[in-house]
């Protein structure tokens, strides 16, 4: 049973009319940019990689579930073979080189005729100290502004990365930001590189990323912010959607940095399947709506070519996020899914299913057993009582774990006596 998918009631018509009545929108008056980093950050995870071939492809599903902008590595021939196969397909979104602060990255970019570059440096004086202890910092940042000026001035639109942003002292970052402004960047990227941003708006700088977000509206230049939240401590989604929320009515867009399953060094980066359902559902983002079917597949194919395995409870994505196996759920679940369901599976192209485990209660293994047999079964059968007696002693040694096969079902289906109603 651990496999069988339920189309009770039909994914797709749950009282749909009712789902999205179910959240009180809080409309945005800024438009969020989905800017993915799955083929740069995302497979720096530790034990990935991923073919051109393959990076091609999820160029394609990106574009498809309407991510506007993909990051990319250029620096290997492999990664610039997957660069040029993504530019002949002619995709809508753009695409963007990660650079480190030196001209040698920004010519290869150029090579590859990318359009926008990533300039990367970090912010904070532990970065400062620890790589280079013997510049001053105005010497770095001169790098960093020649290098933004080297861009823009071969036609490149450019975004800055500051490195460690939520560890970063405000007076020198502030100074940053206006330095590279000045020298053409269009957007200021603010990394929370080890996690330790808060989404609190009464949070004050460094941490805080409302207030740098609000911070860097009054005090610098730059014409537009972006987020990239790592996961260290589980909030990447929740700070992500905070900078969106700080950023409404100030800007009339914001760059949000995501990668598909949350890839991406240590713990990883904001999820793109979560970042774009919550601006969905909860702030009635309409342009995802099209691609959200395709989220599944999405993800699917992402672990395929990266080796990532997908966590069983991964939300919105995994195979048990519409699974449901003890009593009270299945018995909600049967009646109306919306008790144990926050929207249809078919809506992120998943599916329900129901297993048969060492929760289960009675009514889902009624129901199972009807399914099997194609028969209507009294609540009064005895043989249903004795059905219900052999799945429970599967496991009332606790040493069986997962759910039962459908073979092991079907076994148990026929001991209870239910053979003659199989058989015809």
């Amino acid at each position: 049973m651990g496999d069988r998918e339920v189309d009770f009631l039909g994914d797709g018509e749950d009282r749909l009319f009712s789902f999205k009545d179910i959240y009180n929108k809080l409309p945005l008056r800024v438009e969020p940019i989905i800017d993915d980093t799955t083929l740069r950050d995302g497979i720096q995870m530790p034990g990935t990689a991923v073919s051109p071939r393959h990076a091609v492809h999820i160029a394609y599903l990106l574009d498809a579930i309407g991510v506007e902008r993909i990051e990319v590595h250029h620096f290997q021939k492999t990664d610039q073979k997957a660069v040029k196969l993504i530019q002949d397909m002619g995709l809508r979104t753009r695409l963007a080189a990660w650079c480190r602060a030196v001209r040698e990255d920004i010519d290869s970019a150029l090579r590859l005729d990318v359009g926008e570059v990533g300039i990367s440096h970090p912010v904070s004086k532990i970065h400062f100290d620890a790589k280079w202890p013997e510049t001053s910092s105005d010497e770095l940042l001169e790098r960093v502004v020649d290098s933004v000026e080297y861009a823009k001035n071969h036609g490149l639109v450019v975004f800055v990365h500051g490195e460690d942003s939520t560890r970063a002292d405000w007076e020198f970052e502030r100074k940053f930001i206006n330095a590279v402004a000045d020298a053409g960047a269009e957007v200021y990227r603010i990394c929370d590189t080890v996690g330790v941003g808060i989404s609190d708006s009464k949070a004050s700088l460094p941490n805080g990323i409302p207030m740098k977000v609000w911070k860097i509206k009054e005090e610098t230049k730059i014409k537009y912010v972006e987020i990239h939240a790592h996961d260290d401590f589980g909030n990447a989604v929740e700070n992500t959607i905070a900078t969106i929320r700080a950023a409404d009515r100030l800007y009339d867009k914001v760059y949000v940095s995501t990668t598909m399953l949350g890839m991406g060094e240590r713990s990883g980066n904001a999820e793109t399947e979560k970042v774009m359902m919550n601006l969905y559902l909860h702030h009635g983002v309409k342009k995802f709506e099209n691609g959200l079917y395709w989220l599944k597949e999405v993800a699917d194919f992402v672990s395929f070519a990266t080796g990532v395995v997908v966590p069983p409870n991964k939300a919105i994505v995994g195979e048990n996020a519409f699974a449901h196996e003890s009593g009270i759920h299945t018995h909600g679940v049967l009646r109306d899914p919306y008790t144990y369901e926050p929207f249809p599976p078919k809506l992120v192209g998943n599916r329900r299913k129901l297993t048969i485990g060492k929760q289960s209660g009675k009514a889902i293994i009624k129901y199972v057993a009807e399914k099997y047999i194609n028969k209507e079964i009294s609540k009064d059968d005895s043989r249903l009582g004795d059905l219900v007696g052999l799945v429970k002693e599967v496991y009332a040694s606790g040493v069986r774990k997962s759910s039962l096969k459908d073979e092991e079902f079907e076994e148990l289906v026929l001991k209870a006596g239910f053979f003659e109603e199989k058989r015809t």
